[in-house]
Formats: C-alpha cells, structure tokens, sequence
C-alpha cells in the first residue's frame, strides 16, 4: 500500500508522455497507450489526469510500474488484473486502486489483504484460503518530506537492481537524476556524447565514476526500450 497526499496536484499532473513512461518503466509504448485509454467496451486499467489531453501522471507511472510487475514478474493475464480491479474499485473506491491497496499474488489471481484475510480479487472476491506474500512496490520508496520516490530498473528487472537512479515528482520537473542530487541523467548522457570522460563528468559534478557510468547506462537503455 503507497501512501501519499492525494491533494498534491503535482503528483498527479500530467508530465509524461506515452513514450516517456514506456522508457521509464520498461514497458512496450503500445501497452503503455492500452492500459491508458479505453477501447470498445473496456475501460483503461489507469486513469489519466485528463482524458482528453493525453498523458500520464507520476501516480500513472507508478501504476505502470506495479502492471508490468504483474504482468511479467508474476505472469498474470490482463483479463485477471482487469476483472480484479473492477472488483477492488467495489470494495475500496478510489482513482490509483494500485497504489492504495495492499496486494499479493500466487501468480494467476490478484488478491486483496484485508483486516486480516485475503480476497481473491480475480474471482469476484471471495475470501481465499491461503497465505499469500509477495510485494509489488519493492523500487518506491519517499523522500523525507513523504512524496513518493521510484526507483527504475536500469539493467534488470529484479529487486538487487541498484537504486542509483530515481524519478520524483518535485526533482528536474519529474525527469531522472542521480539519487540524492538534481543532476539529470539526459544531461550526463548528452555530455558523455559530446565526448566528454566519464572522468572529467565525475569530478565536475562531484560524483563517482559508477554513478556517471550508471545514469549513461540508463539513458542508453531508455532509449533502446522506445526505439
């Protein structure tokens, strides 16, 4: 369950395009724009700030971030995800379900832990007998004034990823940085093009090495993950 101040509008302003947040959370651009608008009969699985104008959210990329995880690291079909939202929705409304319930999996439904039972979410929410433990939300952490900090995966897509590149809303305007710093990653990466060393980066910068190499690293595979 993430908590957050659901009256802060910059979380959830629109600040990332589609393809911005298929960079970002490694999720192919098409996917990205299905899980984001609504097709025939079938609503979107995330709720855009303005369905009219097109774009996501931090909230948004987060609730991408927690799909793909459903969808790849625990192997759930959509249509479950999607019959289970509808029925967390009946249970607790709210716009970001994703974020604000607590979650686990036995990779083929989704469940709801609840005042001390798990509800199987897939099945129309009957209460299911087993002990199911798996967390979602292992690459968001916060900041020290609460707001929500998301750690990409860079390399991998597993928990041992290192947590030197982060996106928060309230830092370089949403986009990525070195944690800890508000230097951007496009900005190494552009200067690491122009031919400057990683050497020369790390000392104007006051950074090591690893941390330039990383945010490089990043915005190489960023780009290739769109291409």
């Amino acid at each position: 369950m993430l908590s957050y101040d659901k009256n802060d509008p910059v979380l959830d302003m629109p600040a990332y395009s589609f393809v911005d947040a298929a960079s970002y959370t490694r999720v192919p651009y098409q996917t990205v724009r299905y899980w984001s608008l609504a097709r025939n009969d079938s609503p979107p699985l995330i709720t855009l700030p303005d369905s009219q104008q097109p774009g996501l959210s931090f909230l948004n990329l987060l609730e991408c971030h927690v799909l793909n995880a459903l969808r790849t690291k625990h192997e759930l079909q959509i249509k479950s995800v999607r019959r289970a939202l509808e029925v967390l929705i009946r249970l607790h409304p709210s716009k970001h379900p994703l974020l604000e319930a607590t979650l686990v999996t036995d990779n083929v439904d989704l469940f709801l832990e609840s005042a001390g039972q798990i509800v199987n979410l897939s099945k129309g929410g009957q209460t299911a007998i087993k002990e199911v433990l798996q967390t979602y939300l292992t690459r968001i952490t916060y900041t020290e004034s609460g707001i929500p900090k998301f750690f990409p995966f860079v390399v991998k897509d597993r928990v041992d990823e290192p947590r030197i590149i982060s996106v928060v809303p309230t830092i370089a305007f949403g986009r990525s940085v070195i944690d800890g710093t508000g230097i951007a990653t496009a900005v190494i990466a552009a200067r690491f093009k122009a031919r400057e060393p990683i050497s020369a980066l790390a000392e104007e910068y006051e950074r090591s090495e690893a941390e330039i190499e990383e945010a490089i690293r990043w915005e190489a595979n960023r780009a290739a993950a769109v291409a």
